[in-house]
């Protein structure tokens, strides 16, 4: 008899009888237990029969997953995968619309399991259906659910996206650029572009050629916010394909083909795409989802990443034009033209030239080309310093001649300040770094103007000339000056303004004064104490504390989290959960149709994995699916948010955290339970606000200082409101 262990008490309905309760010999081959089902019930044939969940996915079993097969679990005998795939290849090809349209919709529904899919791609049904997109003979809710199983099917990424024709591209191009077109089918033919895009450079040769900027604008203007995240989804994913080599570019022609980056944002600017976005989405009149918040935030990265050339281009010294700018600065802010060849002798015409450059603030007074060969900023800043004296005029020539009227210690150098800052604003907003795949952090206040980043250097500029007043700072505490400034900055971030004005309005309640204050009040919060018997008391503590940190990551790790699933099309919201058993001895998982609000009970996870099967834990690199090819494989925030557990000899679970937070959780919560040490950066901030916690109650004790045991009331209430205060 077997073990109890290998023995699932299930239901199985079979259609028009009473529901079969079974014990399944989890040993015992599948296709024997099909059989015995099938006898049970006297049917023929039972090669033809397999067994799926009977719940909302209806995804088959299989001799893989059947483990994940759990007692009270309900199944149900149908048709078999290889059955249901050819039946399906038959009737989507019926002559009766009606009969056609149920079969693609059973298609589309199927097509989410991977058991069927690949029986179906084995039929060649991929090459069906876009035989059937090429022919373009379906409409309506025909074309939507072809589609909708198109981008099923390869999803799954068992058929690579190189092999589809010329014509199938042309075909779903036409679908988008029609001005009216089903909100379905419109739908799905933009996720698909954005896949090709995204997955093959020959394919965003072909899309590129049949789609241009105009015509996918129509659909920003829209009212469907679906529609709008797919279509930025696509403009995002053709840029971060463009080309970075330089090429020729043809204005009349508006097509994407070719264009190198900063061609792409030539045309996007043409096509006024910031201004639509902003009034059409980030100003409308619906709150902006978690998608469109991340293809925002997409877009913002991929515009500022246009700065990384400048940024990283030294200047030449000898290069007479790139000269020029530095002639031009001096020129506006002394109001003096450049002097011809022969006035006044050389030596004059040079101390003339080091007085005004010293005024300028750069740090070589005889050469000023030399501070811009320092790469980052490079050129960048050199561009943010003209822009600023062409745009701000008045507030560049206050800011020179206010500080070279000075004493030279006290005055705030600007081209050196300048320099440090472009340097600094590039770090803040991660210039030259590649999107984070769950990241949703877009600033509004950079859509509401064309240079935004020149806007918001001129802004911070004129913030780092009254920071370095009220400081009174001298020359040798520039890099003081600039660590306030900084936090400055970042704090204001941090509300995310609307507007470039608001962000100007937040930096003036953020006065030097005001981060002195904030600053001893963090101080005052995380005050630490360092006298002998303190620390050996937090030495002697922290086993205990370390105790209830580990519970605190083990009760986490209970009550789940819910991760996004892998795939090579991020925007597609499928998502899977991952929680503990009560016992610490099981990690159940499955996949879930959408993001739950609350616990996912564990019975209604289809999958299974035994604590004490795993191996070991590894993280970033070392994972096995950042290891793949892919998208994903040089982005640096998702190597930092990834990890995997490894069971058997070659399986593993992979993950990929929504934050920093459930990646240190879920790192720590594993790691204690195999019995690791917990190493994360949130443990040791967790240990030191608990430890300092724990001290100061006992320091409180000592003082016998009585603490409640539960808080006290809040104030009711007043029973009557009617009173006025008498101003005299």
């Amino acid at each position: 008899m077997p073990a109890p262990a290998d023995i699932v008490k299930v239901a199985i309905e079979w259609p028009g009888a009473f529901p079969k309760l079974m014990e399944i010999d989890q040993k015992k081959p599948l296709s024997a237990i099909i059989k015995e089902v099938c006898e049970g019930w006297n049917l023929p044939n039972p090669e033809t029969f397999a067994l799926q969940n009977a719940d909302s996915t209806n995804f088959y079993i299989t001799e893989k997953n059947r483990n994940n097969i759990k007692n009270g679990s309900i199944l149900r005998l149908t048709t078999s995968a290889a059955q249901m795939a050819q039946q399906l290849h038959e009737r989507i090809q019926s002559s009766s619309m009606d009969m056609k349209l149920d079969a693609l919709k059973d298609l589309a529904n199927s097509s989410r399991d991977i058991t069927f899919a690949q029986e179906f791609i084995n039929l060649d049904g991929i090459s069906l259906l876009t035989q059937m997109v090429e022919s373009g003979t379906d409409f309506g809710d025909l074309l939507s659910f072809t589609l909708t199983a198109f981008v099923e099917l390869m999803d799954h990424g068992i058929v690579s996206w190189d092999t589809f024709s010329v014509a199938f591209i042309k075909k779903i191009a036409s679908y988008v650029c029609k001005s009216a077109m089903d909100t379905a089918v419109l739908q799905r033919s933009l996720a698909i572009l954005e896949s090709m895009v995204l997955n093959s450079q020959d394919l965003y040769q072909k899309v590129a050629q049949e789609i241009t900027i105009g015509q996918l604008i129509p659909h920003l203007q829209g009212t469907d916010q679906d529609i709008q995240t797919y279509t930025i989804a696509v403009i995002n994913a053709l840029f971060l394909k463009a080309p970075e080599e330089k090429r020729q570019f043809d204005e009349d022609n508006v097509s994407i083909l070719d264009c190198p980056l900063t061609e792409m944002a030539h045309i996007l600017a043409q096509k006024q795409l910031r201004s639509i976005i902003l009034s059409n989405v980030i100003r409308s009149n619906k709150p902006i989802n978690d998608e469109m918040a991340h293809q925002l935030y997409v877009l913002q990265v991929l515009t500022f990443n246009l700065l990384e050339d400048r940024m990283m281009t030294k200047m030449d010294p000898q290069d007479q034009a790139q000269r020029d700018i530095i002639f031009e600065l001096r020129r506006i802010a002394f109001d003096v033209e450049c002097e011809s060849n022969n006035s006044g002798s050389i030596e004059k015409r040079k101390s003339m030239y080091t007085r005004d450059y010293k005024k300028l603030g750069f740090i070589n007074h005889v050469n000023p080309a030399v501070d811009f060969t320092q790469i980052p900023p490079g050129m960048l800043a050199l561009d943010n310093m003209l822009y600023f004296a062409r745009h701000h005029q008045d507030a560049y020539i206050r800011i020179v001649l206010e500080n070279s009227s000075r004493e030279d210690k006290h005055e705030c150098p600007f081209g050196r300040s300048s320099i440090e800052l472009t340097k600094m604003l590039c770090e803040i907003l991660k210039v030259g770094e590649l999107p984070s795949e769950n990241c949703h952090d877009f600033h509004p206040m950079f859509f509401t103007h064309d240079r935004s980043f020149e806007e918001f250097f001129c802004i911070c500029i004129q913030l780092l000339n009254k920071t370095w007043k009220e400081m009174r700072a001298t020359s040798e505490d520039f890099n003081k000056v600039m660590q306030v400034v900084k936090e400055q900055i970042t704090r204001a971030l941090t509300i995310k303004p609307n507007s470039l004005d608001q962000f100007k309005s937040r930096l003036q309640n953020l006065s030097y004064t005001e981060i002195l204050k904030l600053r001893q009040s963090e101080r005052m919060n995380q005050e630490d104490f360092q006298s002998r018997p303190i620390l050996e008391l937090r030495e002697k503590i922290q086993p205990e504390i370390m105790e209830l940190i580990k519970q605190q990551r083990l009760n986490r790790l209970c009550e789940g989290t819910c991760f996004r699933k892998i795939s090579s099309r991020r925007r597609q919201d499928k998502f899977w959960y991952c929680r503990l058993s009560p016992n610490h001895k099981v990690l159940h998982y499955g996949d879930l149709e959408e993001s739950p609000q609350g616990e996912v009970p564990h019975d209604s996870l289809q999958d299974k994995l035994p604590v004490a099967d795993i191996k070991a834990v590894v993280t970033g690199k070392d994972c096995p699916h950042m290891k793949e090819k892919g998208a994903l494989k040089q982005n640096k925030e998702v190597l930092e948010l990834a990890f995997s557990v490894l069971y058997e000899s070659d399986e593993y679970l992979n993950f990929i955290a929504p934050d920093k937070h459930e990646y240190c959780v879920w790192t720590d919560g594993l790691n204690a339970l195999l019995g690791k040490e917990m190493t994360s950066e949130f443990t040791r901030s967790d240990m030191d606000t608990l430890l300092n916690m724990e001290m100061k109650l006992r320091l409180l004790d000592l003082e016998n200082i009585q603490i409640p045991e539960v808080p006290p009331p809040i104030p009711k209430e007043p029973s009557n409101y009617d009173f006025v205060y008498d101003c005299n």
